[in-house]
């Protein structure tokens, strides 16, 4: 079987919420798709990453008419981990191929042969609490009336910005004041806990059941590409280097910072063990500090 007709299967059969992924697998397509199954190796899937490392890095800049996704390319190189998210596309692939029968008896997965490469995730961006100010109240002078509830929702639940972009007034719960995500990136069910501020928001745009809470108001099955107007919001509120992921770490901060513990953390943005979330342990101190003191500090 060709590679590419294997993508296609799998794409077929893929359950997953990954907005990446079809672009990946697009792009692995085009590097293996004439070969057959039995004909890959990890010599290719190296070559492949290695010609790919060369490549500018991009970045999503929207859809177009048709809504197609638009990528525009950085001034900076592929960083490793976008190579490895790369490698763990295929690699997805040739184990779904080996799980379902498809690859032949004593095929070795041609990804075991690449290494993954060292990532460097210590960025941690957040903001202050007067930054915080500025940029809420910048949103809500935006031309794009939702920008302000979407930015509130980022900073108080910490979603992803593909969790909070499949939202629909079905998965809203005012009464229990909740919203519901059916699959989040982990592949996992999850919860947002909404604030009475963002509540109070929501009530201003209540619309149908099956409608995305942030639609597209030309192409109401889309989610509407707010880039630009984020981009205007943050020039505005004199805010630099932030990103729209960074508000997960803003919300990390603030709950880190006022007592929250590192597994209330992991457990409000969603992830799966506590070393993602240790990268907060640092503005959690006075949080450990008041804990071991009242708990052991009688002891002499």
């Amino acid at each position: 079987m060709p590679v590419a007709e294997l993508i296609d299967r799998y794409m077929a059969d893929y359950a997953g919420r990954d907005p990446t992924r079809t672009q990946r697998l697009g792009w692995w397509r085009a590097q293996l798709g004439t070969l057959t199954l039995a004909e890959v190796c990890d010599d290719h899937v190296h070559a492949a990453l290695e010609a790919l490392k060369r490549q500018p890095a991009r970045r999503y800049a929207g859809r177009d008419a048709e809504g197609r996704a638009i990528y525009k390319a950085k001034k900076r190189d592929i960083a490793p981990a976008t190579l490895n998210r790369y490698r763990a596309a295929i690699s997805a692939v040739f184990t779904w191929a080996v799980r379902c029968r498809i690859a032949p008896k004593g095929w070795i997965h041609p990804c075991q042969g690449v290494q993954t490469l060292p990532e460097n995730n210590a960025r941690v961006r957040f903001l202050k609490p007067d930054e915080i100010e500025r940029l809420l109240q910048a949103c809500r002078a935006a031309k794009w009336d939702r920008l302000y509830l979407l930015v509130l929702m980022a900073l108080t639940t910490g979603a992803r910005r593909g969790e909070l972009e499949g939202l629909r007034w079905q998965d809203i719960d005012a009464a229990r004041a909740v919203a519901h995500v059916a699959r989040s990136k982990n592949g996992d069910a999850k919860t947002l806990a909404l604030t009475t501020p963002v509540l109070e928001e929501l009530a201003r745009f209540r619309g149908a059941p099956s409608a995305l809470v942030f639609a597209s108001p030309r192409r109401p099955g889309q989610v509407f590409g707010f880039d630009q107007a984020w981009k205007a919001a943050l020039k505005a509120a004199g805010i630099r280097n932030y990103r729209m992921h960074d508000n997960r770490h803003t919300a990390a901060s603030m709950l880190a910072m006022n007592g929250a513990s590192l597994l209330e953390v992991a457990e409000v943005l969603g992830h799966r063990s506590l070393a993602m979330s240790r990268r907060y342990s640092h503005l959690a101190a006075s949080h450990k500090q008041a804990l071991v003191t009242r708990v052991m500090g009688h002891v002499r």
